[in-house]
């Protein structure tokens, strides 16, 4: 979005009629065309909607923090998918690394959407109440809006929009704020977000139920367990087959775009102290490496209106009202 700022002499607000007229015929042409939009539920805080696999009935969580759609494997064995094994992929989370198959699909299915004879990933060391995980690999094919207040998810293709503003339903209090750039093959929605005055790499995370910092990322800003303050928030798992020790920390401030919060509190654990791997030729464990060191997780999308533009590399917000950060998983949205 371009912001226009002139002296006003004469020759500057001729200028500045020019400009905006320009603008405003670009806004005349941009169009927001909504493709789709599915009901979500939200159950301890992972957004849930509607799908099928070969005609029968799944639960697909909406997980933006994933590069890869994936089967869990609970799922896989009760709807009796053949598995088969996987020599060329690995895949980490929080709790390390996850066993990978994949298995045939004949039909998924989610709202209107429908691919045919696709050959999906199957892991997941765990059973979080949802049958798949619908990843960052279909979701970058749209800008997708989370309106949890309303419990909708809207996915939408812009035409002819360029770098005009997406956030429909706003007419002030607009936050906003670039994506990273994305690696070929890896897609992810990374962006930069400032605790106590320091830039971080987070990740917003959809499939993450609340936002999390990374252990040693809070001990770099000066928190630690024995922090005065500082609280045990119990044990957190992904999809490896470990979980971590989590938690919550006094910080002064935490900025996201142009969004200051003042004095809040922000869950941490070491997310990612079991993603490694063996190389060959080597007994060390090698770290694997361009983790995200803050994850933003539901509660922030809870908190927030938020569209992803994917089109623009931008993701767009304004705040609902409440605590950005929970502490523990909210009830479910009636």
């Amino acid at each position: 979005m371009i912001t226009w700022r002139a002296m006003f002499s004469a020759s500057a607000g001729m200028c500045l009629a020019v400009s905006c007229g320009i603008a405003a015929a670009e806004a005349a042409k941009c169009k927001l065309a909504k493709v789709a939009e599915w009901p979500v539920r939200i159950e301890r805080n992972m957004l849930l909607v509607d799908g099928a696999i070969d005609g029968k009935p799944v639960d697909v969580m909406l997980d933006t923090g994933a590069t890869r759609t994936l089967i869990f494997r609970t799922a896989a064995t009760r709807i009796g998918l053949d598995a088969a094994g996987t020599r060329n992929y690995r895949m980490f989370g929080v709790g390390g690394e996850t066993r990978i198959d994949s298995a045939m699909v004949d039909e998924f299915r989610v709202g209107d959407f429908v691919r045919k004879n696709w050959r999906m990933f199957i892991a997941g060391e765990w059973n979080f109440g949802a049958d798949v995980l619908l990843g960052e690999d279909f979701l970058q094919n749209v800008d997708i809006e989370f309106d949890l207040a309303h419990n909708a998810i809207r996915l939408f293709v812009p035409e002819n929009c360029g770098g005009m503003a997406l956030a429909y339903w706003a007419s002030d209090g607009l936050g906003e704020v670039e994506m990273d750039a994305v690696h070929a093959g890896s897609p992810q929605i990374t962006l930069t977000v400032r605790i106590n005055g320091q830039s971080l790499r987070a990740i917003l995370d959809s499939g993450a139920s609340l936002s999390v910092l990374g252990k040693s990322e809070a001990a770099r800003l000066g928190v630690t367990p024995e922090t005065p303050g500082v609280v045990a928030a119990g044990r957190s798992a992904g999809l490896g087959s470990k979980t971590v020790a989590s938690w919550i920390g006094p910080f002064a401030s935490f900025a996201i775009g142009n969004e200051t919060i003042r004095n809040t509190e922000i869950r941490f654990a070491d997310l990612f102290k079991d993603a490694k791997y063996s190389v060959i030729g080597s007994h060390i464990p090698a770290k694997v490496e361009g983790l995200p060191q803050m994850l933003l997780g539901v509660d922030f999308l809870r908190s927030h209106r938020v569209l992803i533009a994917h089109s623009q590399r931008m993701i767009y917000f304004t705040h609902n009202g409440g605590p950005v950060f929970q502490q523990t998983p909210a009830p479910a949205a009636k």
